[in-house]
């Protein structure tokens, strides 16, 4: 139930981490208006893996708020875990022909509690039979409390809440700046005029640090082109979330499955509208070797594709908090956007709203780039 104040705030962005500060927002008794260039969740939420993991090696901090943002992906799905969009059937990953570098990655989860286990071909089947054992590694890791979500789905059930709590969703709003006046920020400016406000938080994905780059902010951009496909409905009995080294594969809702890699990222090619291709044998190539890793059944086959920039900081950090160099004006960029949607979305909507700053955002403030 939301309380009420007089503060007004302005959403940019219709990803996962707009929608879910916003809904945080309008719970904190904020108005809130969320625009977004086209519609929601067509940008990088639209074609995330989004595996809810902090696995392998990271900073203190950084593990601290993945870990946080899990927690609080657990408490959604126990309010209802019949739920087909949210899952936690563990995570499986390979290296290709690396064990001195598995027992490695093992050994530093385990030292700081990071539920982790070595699976070999034969014990694979204890953990997922799914697999087919002859496509493993010698050894593999297995780390039990991961899961997935489909972003669309999440984004959907936020943004629900959202509208019924008043919140006002402004889609195919074009693109939008950052009114600043003094050196705070008052408000944005799009298409259909301006709108002012008391805070504005910038969510745009890749392109956060084009909106923020016309008040003196300069944030290193690593994004690189990325694709997810989308496969046909499947008799492959999956449920953990794949990494190995040609295929990342997720379960899906509509017994779907979700592909991603990188080793494609050639392939992909910008076109003179702004827009991505890539050659459908490229596709095609994906969901066969995201078929080998499965035992005997329908191969899988790809039904839809999207392309586009995945969102990463140049330090592969997230970016998170109040910019210093302009006050009011607020930031969230960052890789992991699915696994930190939910802790992100209530810890800046904690700092907007009270205006103090949350201990665990301070390693991911804008001003660690000078």
């Amino acid at each position: 139930m939301a309380v009420k104040n007089d503060m007004h705030v302005l959403v940019l962005g219709g990803g996962v981490l707009g929608v879910s500060s916003a809904l945080e927002l309008t719970k904190r008794g904020a108005k809130v208006t969320l625009l977004t260039e086209a519609a929601l969740c067509s940008g990088a939420s639209g074609r995330s893996l989004s595996w809810l993991n902090s696995a392998g090696e990271r900073s203190k901090p950084y593990h601290a708020l993945r870990m946080a943002g899990i927690d609080r992906y657990r408490t959604l799905f126990a309010a209802d875990p019949t739920r087909d969009w949210l899952r936690f059937d563990g995570g499986l990953c390979w290296p290709a022909n690396d064990v001195a570098g598995t027992q490695t990655r093992h050994a530093y989860e385990k030292a700081h509690g990071y539920d982790s286990h070595l699976i070999t071909p034969a014990t694979v089947a204890q953990v997922d039979k799914g697999v087919d054992p002859q496509a493993m590694a010698e050894e593999a890791i297995f780390n039990p409390g991961e899961g997935w979500v489909s972003l669309p789905h999440l984004i959907a059930h936020l943004s629900g809440q959202f509208r019924a709590l008043g919140g006002e969703i402004i889609e195919h709003a074009g693109k939008a700046s950052v009114i600043a006046e003094q050196g705070r920020a008052k408000g944005i400016r799009y298409d259909k005029g301006e709108i002012a406000a008391d805070a504005v938080l910038v969510a745009c994905g890749p392109w956060t640090p084009d909106v923020v780059a016309p008040l003196g902010v300069t944030l290193p951009n690593g994004s690189p082109v990325s694709m997810l496909v989308i496969t046909e409905a499947s008799d492959q009995p999956l449920k953990t979330v794949l990494n190995t080294p040609r295929a990342a594969v997720r379960p899906n809702p509509g017994k779907r499955y979700a592909l991603d890699h990188d080793w494609y990222e050639n392939d992909i090619k910008l076109q003179a509208d702004g827009t991505y291709q890539i050659e459908e044998s490229v596709v095609a190539q994906l969901a066969q070797e995201a078929s080998k890793l499965l035992r005997a059944g329908t191969p899988l086959k790809a039904e839809s594709w999207k392309l586009g920039l995945k969102p990463i900081p140049g330090d592969g950090d997230p970016v998170l908090g109040e910019l210093e160099k302009v006050p009011g004006c607020f930031v969230a960029f960052t890789h992991s956007g699915a696994t930190l949607a939910l802790i992100v979305g209530e810890l800046l909507a904690d700092e907007i709203v009270t205006g103090e700053k949350h201990p665990m955002l301070a390693a991911f403030r804008a001003e660690r780039f000078g």
